[in-house]
């Protein structure tokens, strides 16, 4: 069976329509990625006593430092909040280690980190590299726990700035639907994948 030229011609169309698209989604989740912060606190081991102190150290973290960066305007001053305060959250963390019969070193930082696809109540955001305040507790090998600190997401604060007026309308709609954007996060991370090999 001979193939017709506008047979041809249609095809190619279409895969350059799902390229482009692509493309658009991509620009569009790295978007999303430059503006947020997260909190990521990773367990010394998987064991139920240290996936429980990981919970611990969690709470005092949102307990005691929410004031830090829950009426920040823009990425950079959450950022600048948490470099300026890396004693304060780290003597927070070291407390809680030690209330709970612990002698697990802490390491607070801030770096990138790359996140797969997650869902945080209504918000789902893409995988990628994003800006993360890390507390490595022990090891580091256990299961981790994240939210988001910018804009504030794992904080209920009443001066919080909602996430509606820091992303553009659509990331805003991007990380609102992930039903509708859920094949369009696995082929983004298929092709960074592929994109991260060279």
């Amino acid at each position: 069976m001979k193939i017709k030229k506008w047979e041809i011609s249609l095809l190619i169309g279409l895969i350059l329509c799902i390229l482009f698209s692509c493309i658009s989604f991509t620009a569009t989740c790295e978007n999303i990625r430059e503006d947020v912060f997260r909190l990521h606190i990773l367990a010394n081991s998987d064991s139920e006593e240290d996936q429980n102190l990981k919970l611990c150290v969690r709470d005092a973290i949102l307990e005691q430092t929410a004031y830090l960066f829950e009426n920040n305007q823009t990425v950079e001053e959450s950022m600048q909040a948490a470099r300026q305060n890396l004693d304060l959250l780290q003597r927070t963390a070291e407390e809680v280690i030690v209330q709970k019969g612990f002698n697990y070193s802490v390491q607070v930082e801030i770096g990138k980190d790359y996140f797969e696809t997650r869902t945080y109540g209504e918000i789902t955001l893409p995988a990628g590299e994003y800006e993360a305040l890390r507390i490595l507790i022990g090891e580091a090998k256990g299961h981790n726990w994240w939210c988001v600190l910018y804009p504030v997401m794992c904080i209920n604060a009443c001066g919080a700035t909602p996430a509606d007026e820091v992303l553009s309308e659509n990331e805003y709609d991007v990380v609102h639907n992930k039903d509708k954007y859920q094949i369009r996060f696995k082929t983004v991370e298929w092709l960074e994948s592929i994109f991260n090999l060279f």
